[in-house]
């Protein structure tokens, strides 16, 4: 494989430990939320992690998508995920919402973008076929 970048993140623990990266720029303790029966400690969790890692990417891929469809995004556009848990028979399964709010564009514009976007996001590339992704604008 020809990686363009390689990130290296260590957990200790699991889901009420903590992750580290290799570089040590991230370096957070992990709670386990209430809603899967911890005690909703001050860390954050492997779902939040994911949202903002989905959330953040999905920002870049917007910006290839817009220059490739010549629209403008301005610096106030967002987008807002929702990382989901839940039970799949025996196992655990995600879902994932993602909402976009661009300012200046019309609802058809936005949301055209947004599936431009899905098609190229490396995290939306990850997860297609496996994680069902709800795409919205608000």
């Amino acid at each position: 494989m020809n990686h363009l970048y390689t990130a290296e993140v260590t957990a200790t623990g699991g889901r009420a430990g903590t992750v580290t990266s290799s570089d040590d720029r991230l370096n957070f303790a992990l709670s386990v939320p209430a809603g899967i029966g911890g005690d909703d400690g001050p860390g954050t969790n492997p779902e939040q992690l994911f949202a903002a890692g989905y959330a953040a990417c999905f920002q870049g891929a917007l910006g290839v998508a817009a220059r490739r469809q010549k629209l403008e995004l301005t610096p106030d556009s967002t987008v807002t995920a929702r990382v989901g848990l839940r039970r799949e028979g025996l196992a655990f399964a995600l879902d994932v919402a993602l909402e976009g709010h661009f300012p200046g564009l019309s609802q058809d514009d936005a949301l055209a973008l947004m599936h431009a976007a899905h098609a190229v996001c490396p995290y939306s590339v990850a997860t297609r076929g496996n994680v069902d992704v709800l795409l919205s604008v608000r």
